[in-house]
């Protein structure tokens, strides 16, 4: 599940990543096309009810494909995102949406 707050002064949106307690991961990390899918760059924080959380800025304007990397070994699409589009090694991306802006 993502929560998305608009910055007007900045135009970007700080973005609250959850995933969670169902997933039954250990560890997990946040991946996509806006960190090159680096697996260790957005490690997420274990929430006291098992769950994950992590807040990022992101660009506004435009939509990015995201995943859940977990336990270092596992893949997991967030199950609340904006839209799925099929990526090339057989399974799809979550998409979060950032294309329209809030009316200033």
């Amino acid at each position: 599940m993502t929560e998305k707050v608009f910055d007007s002064a900045s135009n970007t949106y700080e973005v609250t990543f959850t995933l969670p307690a169902e997933a039954h991961a250990e560890i997990a990390c946040l991946c996509g096309d806006f960190n090159t899918w680096d697996k260790t760059a957005h490690p997420m924080k274990k929430q006291k009810d098992g769950s994950f959380a992590l807040k990022i800025k992101l660009d506004a304007g435009r939509h990015y494909h995201f995943r859940y990397f977990l336990d270092g070994e596992r893949w997991e699409n967030d199950w609340e995102s904006d839209a799925y589009i099929p990526n090339e090694f057989g399974s799809e991306d979550s998409v979060l949406d950032l294309e329209v802006t809030p009316e200033k």
